[in-house]
């Protein structure tokens, strides 16, 4: 499971050259359009995908860390093989930074790889135990801890209108609990789960900001390490909860299809590492966590087709609660950032008028 990015080595092109011209406007529009559909199409797919591998009557296997650890042994071959790949090719060709293995590295990641354990791990788990349609709902509290964890961890306050789109959120999530209760489709362990990933999804965006110089600030090698470490710590965590005896008799475990599946779910987990950074780099990632609550809103709906199920409006409701919640609080703090950075500028021409 990759870790997007931003500041992605890959993902950066050198700007403002003396022959480097604005590319035309239907063009630009062309480009963004393409990644923000190569993103919704990854992660959307993804998601399925998994609900396949984690809660499938037909395949029948009951095994959530082998799904996961899995996915990180893919990303972990990917992040090396392109990294060997870039020492071949001629510079400027594909720019990948060098990945080798460094303990002293990985030791000084551990902490934010357990972290990124947990939250990899809740995610599928909460997949795992609810449906595609309510996943978005189940672990919606993400920025809500957000919040929380800015002020505690960070010292840092939030504005009275940020706070009420929280408020907004968590009415949301609470009315999606009495309905899927209602329906009698509600996981409490998946709420449990989806709790626990909201958590640790704000855990880690702190944690990552603390280690990201121990890897030259590079996303990719960050995400090596990162699943690397998850690799070696899932391993006696299979043992404990008895997921190698389950694998022994799984009666798929020689079928291709079931392993080109699986390989599928790591390469898809690895692609969206890199389309996140993508679209951030195409438009902003004000715009980012827009694309995101609107991807979430065209998931809920192609679930409920998909599975052929029919919720109330108030089900309906909940979601829309959550996707507004979501989308008014990514507004406000844009509005925040925006007005901070102009308050900021006179500052600076204040500063450099007198010579300071």
């Amino acid at each position: 499971m990759a870790l997007g990015g931003s500041s992605d080595p890959l993902l950066q092109q050198e700007e403002g050259g003396s022959g480097s011209r604005e590319p035309p406007f239907l063009l630009k529009a062309l480009q963004i359009a393409l990644v923000v559909s190569l993103y919704w199409f990854i992660s959307i797919t993804m998601v399925f995908l998994n609900k396949y591998l984690l809660d499938s009557p037909s395949l029948g296997l009951d095994t959530p860390l082998f799904v996961t650890f899995y996915q990180c042994a893919v990303t972990v071959l990917f992040c090396k093989g392109l990294s060997l790949l870039a020492s071949c090719c001629p510079p400027g060709y594909l720019d990948f930074p060098s990945i080798r293995m460094d303990l002293k590295v990985s030791r000084s990641i551990l902490p934010l790889s357990i972290v990124f354990i947990g939250m990899i791990t809740f995610n599928n788990l909460c997949l795992k135990y609810v449906g595609v349609a309510f996943y978005n709902v189940g672990r919606s509290l993400t920025t809500v801890f957000n919040v929380l964890l800015s002020y505690f961890l960070l010292k840092q306050t939030t504005s009275i209108y940020a706070l009420l789109t929280c408020g907004v959120i968590i009415g949301g999530f609470w009315l999606g609990i009495d309905q899927e209760g209602a329906e009698g489709t509600l996981s409490w362990a998946g709420i449990l789960f989806g709790i626990l990933a909201s958590l640790c999804v704000s855990l880690n965006a702190i944690y990552t900001k603390k280690v990201l110089p121990a890897v030259d600030g590079s996303i990719w090698r960050l995400t090596f390490y990162n699943n690397m470490n998850a690799c070696v710590l899932f391993l006696p965590l299979m043992v404990l909860f008895g997921e190698f005896h389950t694998l022994y008799h799984f009666d798929k475990l020689g079928n291709p299809g079931f392993w080109g599946m699986m390989t599928l779910g790591g390469v898809f987990g690895f692609a969206i590492g890199y389309v996140t950074g993508l679209q951030i780099k195409f438009t902003s990632p004000l715009t980012h966590n827009v694309s995101g609550t609107a991807k979430a809103c065209a998931q809920t709906v192609l679930a409920v087709c998909y599975y052929e199920e029919t919720k109330s409006f108030l089900w309906w409701t909940s979601n829309m609660m959550v996707l507004g919640g979501s989308f008014a609080y990514t507004w406000v703090k844009g509005l925040e950032m925006k007005k901070a950075q102009e308050e900021s500028t006179p500052k600076a021409n204040e500063k450099n008028e007198t010579g300071i």
